[in-house]
């Protein structure tokens, strides 16, 4: 029972790692909408699981020794603690190994309970945190000019590379999902196969002893933050440093399939071994740093200049920071386990600090701290100290030259706008200006109809007079001299010099109003087109009538003529339509 809770910490590690790192294979593949998460998922489960039973030994090996943790308790605390580093620096924004974080924490143990450390192993450790990404970085690079060259070589349509993309990248993603499994499985439950339960079980077909019992269920964590919680990442992956198109993405997993495979392979490395090679390290690496690897040889490829050294700088702090913050918390956690909990955190104490004298039959837990020792934690204290400070002082630079630029931004806006507001201002300022002036224009050529049918409404009643006097005159001679002063006075009721002026300011006033007469109604003719400007006007019939030079009557029938022409409805009031047209 103690040790199945004693693992449920490595299991959270699998669980985060298969949230995580599950992005790093089908993160283009589905952010891209070229592979469904669902596909991408149950391909990443099976695989992860099936490389973790099959060829996850090689890389825990390894890991036990460089130091054996052969205790539940200290396994658990070795478990936890790195768990709550990749907490710690993923919240600071660090790229993180889980790797890394279980390495510090297995040095951090062997130092507490004085187990020798093999620091050539840790060596090798070390070594592939560094060439790692290097390989990444080679495969990437070759692979992108040899898949770039044969694409252009085969010239294949667009629909078809489509669909061999898509198997592809579902291809490679299984190939990177075995060899996450075989390689990271370490990082979940290597601190407990010293503690593993010495047990074969026989499934038939084949059979599975304690430790890959113990790999199975950390593979099937794995798959479980597959599934609950890596779609999320996938999305943002497949639209950040991933941001790549599935050629590349094809390349970047491959690359990434192939490192992990090599690390984990206890085949190829003794294969090496065997016709002269010097044998590879089997080491638990990071496949975030691998991916960051990867995409920076493709771009080496294509030229780009967008490697970010202070990127690169990050990820050199991650690798130095999380080992040493893992493997200082592991230590003073153990010493709480050990001397409050009362647990033993290994099963063998070889060093001098873990042997204390007896007292009534029992073990006195207190370790006795040696000078040489405290003054390594303390210098080590202040090395994570500073580096810690230093990523906050980092931050808070940060933070404060983004203010700065967002106050710059918000005062550029604010200013914009009050240019804004000034131009709008400008603008209303010169139509009010331009809307008095046609309104001063409209009140004048109203004025001007309205004297013009004043005149003629004056000589019409002259003219009518002149007739009654015509009819009441016997004298041959005053009637021709009345006859004479009516044909002046009918000529002058025409009006046409003040007539054409006033057709001429209509004209200018009214001419967006004339335009769309003429475009909704091409058929009017310009009589129908002059009494419309004048209905417009709001000129009254005998108003109308003058200026067109008609009787009233006449007026009143025009009218009547435009309404059927415009398709009016009975009772439509013609000055709101004109208005409103």
């Amino acid at each position: 029972m103690f040790f199945l809770f004693s693992i449920t910490s490595g299991l959270f590690l699998g669980w985060s790692l298969g949230a995580n790192d599950a992005a790093n294979i089908f993160g283009s593949a589905v952010g891209s909408r070229m592979v469904r998460f669902r596909t991408a998922a149950i391909v990443a489960s099976l695989f992860v699981v099936l490389g973790a039973v099959v060829q996850g030994q090689g890389a825990s090996d390894t890991l036990s020794d460089l130091g054996r943790v052969n205790a539940l308790a200290g396994a658990f605390t070795v478990s936890l603690c790195a768990g709550f580093t990749v907490y710690l620096m993923t919240r600071r924004g660090l790229p993180v190994s889980t790797g890394q974080a279980v390495v510090g924490g297995i040095v951090g143990w062997s130092l507490f309970t004085g187990n020798s450390a093999d620091y050539r192993v840790l060596l090798q450790i070390v070594g592939s945190w560094i060439s790692g990404p290097l390989l990444g970085m080679a495969f990437s690079a070759m692979l992108f000019v040899f898949f770039r060259w044969w694409l252009r070589k085969l010239r294949i349509h667009v629909v078809v590379l489509d669909s061999y993309l898509r198997t592809a990248l579902i291809v490679v993603g299984a190939f990177g999902a075995y060899s996450l499994g075989a390689n990271n499985i370490a990082n979940v439950m290597g601190v407990f196969v010293p503690s593993a339960p010495m047990v074969l079980m026989d499934f038939g077909l084949f059979s599975l002893n304690g430790t890959q019992l113990l790999f199975l269920v950390g593979g099937l964590a794995i798959a479980t933050g597959i599934f609950s919680y890596s779609r999320k990442v996938m999305d943002t992956v497949g639209s950040g440093i991933q941001s790549l198109t599935p050629e590349a993405a094809v390349v970047v997993v491959l690359s990434l399939a192939l490192v992990l495979f090599i690390f984990s392979s206890t085949s190829l490395s003794e294969g090496l071994k065997a016709i002269g090679f010097p044998s590879l390290p089997l080491v638990p690496v990071s496949s975030t740093q691998v991916v960051v690897g990867s995409v920076l040889g493709i771009g080496l490829v294509k030229g780009a200049r967008e490697i970010k050294p202070r990127m690169l700088g990050g990820i050199a702090l991650g690798w130095v920071a999380t080992p040493l913050i893992a493997g200082l918390l592991t230590w003073f956690s153990l010493f709480f386990m050990q001397n409050v909990f009362r647990q033993e955190v290994a099963a063998v104490m070889n060093h001098p600090r873990q042997q204390a004298p007896t007292i009534s039959g029992e073990i006195a837990v207190s370790p006795v701290i040696n000078l040489s020792w405290v003054m390594l934690f303390i210098v080590l204290s202040i090395v994570v100290a500073a580096l810690l400070y230093y990523i906050v002082y980092q931050q808070k630079k940060r933070l404060v030259a983004e203010n700065e630029l967002l106050m710059q931004q918000n005062q550029l806006y604010h200013t914009q706008k009050r240019l804004g507001d000034l131009e709008v201002q400008a603008v209303q300022a010169d139509n009010l200006i331009l809307n008095q002036k046609l309104e001063a224009k409209r009140r004048e050529l109203i004025q001007m109809a309205l004297n013009i049918s004043e005149q003629w409404g004056f000589l019409s009643e002259l003219n009518e007079r002149i007739q009654n006097l015509i009819q009441a005159t016997h004298d041959e001679n005053a009637v021709a001299a009345l006859k004479q002063i009516s044909v002046i006075v009918s000529q002058r009721m025409s009006f046409s010099n003040e007539m054409e002026a006033f057709y001429g300011q209509v004209e200018t006033v009214h001419k967006d109003f004339q335009e769309k007469l003429n475009a909704k109604f091409p058929g009017l003719t310009d009589q129908e087109k002059r009494l419309s400007v004048l209905l417009r006007m709001n000129l009254s019939t005998k108003e109308i009538a003058a200026m067109l030079n008609i009787s009233p009557k006449s007026a009143e029938t025009a009218r009547y003529r435009l309404r059927k022409r415009l398709g009016l409805a009975l009772g439509e009031n013609l000055y709101h339509f004109f208005n409103n047209l």
